[in-house]
Formats: structure tokens, sequence, C-alpha cells
């Protein structure tokens, strides 16, 4: 049975949340450093790297990455989330100024990575904390604050709601997050969050499976976004399973990606505006999806085991594998964990996001019959 809308909104947004969770506390590392381990290859949620001593681990502390607990890719979507409930429209790169900087300086939230209330702002990284510096201190135009950022997969991270709201319209979905992410970054960093929310919107089309995703996001990207995903795409046609995929989707993507070998140590290169550059994540989640066949443990899993950007590259993974079949296909085991450990309602985001959804759905209706109407009168059809 075809999932609906409000199935797929729950499913894209839950999956996104459980993605995020189980890559976690496997970012940063190489599919080889997490075999080692663990022993072999993460088949659930996990607990953090460095046992106990998360606290003053290095390179991560003090973050709880692990165990069930969301990173800030779900905390920005959350934050996303709340912007459509109050502004329940399509948004622009002036909601990031009036309802976004709000949300991360004047709202405090249950922070899982922290064990604490607190503000997101404390949590998010630096690539984040630059919106608030551009829009709240230096009263950037919000259209051209991104500029000058560092560019990455910060802004394409928590866009899945822009192409849910835009369900079955990729292209005003892509328009929409690339005005949005303008606040936030630019270069490949935009187009890459631009890419993303149109393939989520790509998913939730009555029909749709990862094919036609990837061949939606190929037909919308640029520059070197296109020429990543295209690159990565043709690999991952050749695999079914995310083991011996592992190595040929990063050589493929790797011409792309300009933070280099050592994900800890990035070239001088890295995260500079490039027209020829791509961010890794948003490639490999989609291939990804191609190499699971669209099933949400194998293609999250997947993503995963990957190691790197993980957290990310799960997130989007499972917000697209989520967006095509719906809650159910979230395995309820680790929805419920996540929650927990979280502290966190995942559902109760996801069906505000419908609500709103379905709003600007009614609202997109009467402006165009009203166009219709104007050009019916402009060119004497109407009489």
């Amino acid at each position: 049975m075809t999932p609906l809308l409000d199935d797929r909104i729950a499913g894209s947004v839950l999956g996104a949340a459980v993605g995020d969770a189980l890559g976690g506390p496997v970012e940063g590392y190489t599919p080889e450093q997490i075999l080692e381990r663990h022993g072999g290859r993460v088949t659930g949620i996990v607990g953090p790297w460095n046992g106990d001593a998360w606290r003053t681990a290095r390179p991560l502390a003090p973050y709880h990455k692990g165990d069930g607990h969301v990173t800030d890719d779900t905390l920005m979507t959350h934050a996303l989330i709340r912007v459509y409930e109050k502004v329940r429209d399509h948004l622009d790169a002036y909601a990031v100024a009036e309802h976004l900087v709000p949300e991360l300086i004047g709202r405090t939230v249950w922070i899982p990575e922290l064990e604490a209330e607190a503000l997101p702002l404390q949590r998010v990284f630096l690539a984040e904390k630059w919106i608030v510096t551009r829009l709240h201190y230096a009263h950037a135009d919000p259209r051209e604050a991104g500029t000058g950022n560092i560019v990455n997969c910060g802004a394409a991270m928590y866009m899945a709601p822009v192409g849910l709201v835009n369900a079955a319209d990729p292209a005003g979905a892509y328009a929409e997050a690339v005005d949005i992410a303008g606040a936030h970054q630019s270069s490949y960093g935009r187009e890459a969050a631009g890419v993303f929310a149109a393939a989520v919107a790509a998913a939730c089309a009555p029909g749709a499976g990862p094919r036609s995703v990837v061949d939606t996001a190929l037909a919308l990207a640029k520059d070197g976004t296109r020429a990543a995903i295209e690159a990565v795409a043709e690999v991952a046609d050749g695999y079914r399973d995310f083991e011996s995929a592992l190595g040929p989707l990063r050589r493929a993507v790797a011409p792309y990606d300009s933070v280099g070998p050592d994900y800890r140590s990035p070239s001088l290169d890295a995260r500079r505006p490039s027209r020829t550059h791509a961010i890794e994540e948003l490639p490999i989640a989609l291939g990804m999806l191609l190499v699971g066949d669209g099933d949400y443990r194998r293609t999250v899993l997947g993503a995963v085991n990957y190691g790197r950007d993980c957290d990310s590259i799960a997130t989007m993974a499972g917000a697209l594998a989520g967006a095509l079949h719906g809650a159910a296909a979230v395995p309820a085991d680790w929805a419920k964990r996540v929650a927990e450990a979280s502290r966190l309602d995942l559902r109760a985001p996801a069906d505000a996001l419908a609500a709103v959804a379905r709003e600007v759905f009614a609202r997109d209706g009467e402006r165009r019959r009203a166009h219709e109407a104007a050009y019916a009168r402009l060119t004497g059809a109407a009489r």
C-alpha cells in the first residue's frame, strides 16, 4: 500500500533522527576503525566510542555520542520544523533571521549529548554558530549571510522539512531550500541543501523509488554537486550490499570532496567555495539509498558504517528511506530507544509538520488559481 502524506512525513522525520543517533558514536572514523572497535559492523545502537571516558576523551569531549542520543542534525531539523509551525507557509532567508536564530539563542531544549537543558547554540558546530553571528550581531542581509562561512553539510543536514512541505514538488523544494540556506551557507554547501530538499520531495511522490529520487537530484543539481552524485550513483548501481560498496563509494566521491582522506585533518582546500567540489554526505547518502534499494535498515546501516561524517550521512539517508516507505519502515526498537535516550517525542514534530504541509498546499492552490485567473484576463481568455 502506498504511504500517504502524513505517514511519509512521519517516516522521514523519524528516520532522520534514528539515522542520526546510530551514526553519532562512529562519526569521524574509518570503516576499518569501526570494524576493529566494534568487532564487526555496527548493526544497531552502540555506546560511546571511548566508553565511560566520553566526558574527557578527545577529540569528541564533552559530547555523549552513542546510546541512542541524537546530535545537532536532529536539533536543527526540529528547530526548523518549529519555524514552519510559526510561519505556516513557505520560508525564505528572512525566516532564518526572524525565527530560526531565536530558536538557537532564546529557547532551551534537552541536549542529549550534553545531558543537560541548554541553548541549541551551545551544541551546534561553528558553521551553525555563524548564523547567529551574522544575523543577530552583524545584521547581515539574510540572503547573503552565508557567504564567508565554512562550506560544509551544515545547511543540508536539516533541510528535510523543506522537502516534506513541498512533497512531490522537487523543483519547489530546491528553490525554497536554496533561498533558506543563503542565510547559512554558500557555494556547494548551499547547493547541497537545495538538492537534498528536492530529493526528499521526490521521495514523497507516489510510485517513487531510489532511482527516481537520484534521477531527480541529478536533474536539479549543479556543478560539482551534480558530478559527485553522478559518479557515486554510477558506482552504487553495481552493488547490493554496503560492505563491498564502502571502498568504491569513497573512491568515487573523493575527487569532489575537499576534506581529503583524513577526516580529522582536513586539507588546506577544505570547506572553501568551489564550483567543482561537493560535500561528501549527500552523494554518499544517495549512493547508499541505491545500494540498499531503499530499504531503511540496509540504507542507514550502510551510511553508518561508512564512517567519516556518518551521522549526517545517516540523517539524510534515513530521511529519504523514511519518506519512501513511511514510519513503519523505521525499526520500532531503534525508534523507541532513541526517543527514550534522547528524551524526545519523535512523532510530535512530524505531526506538526504534516499539518503545516497541508495548509501550505491549500495556500499554494489558492495562489495558483488566482494566477490562472489573472492570466486568463491578461490573455483575453476570460470573458
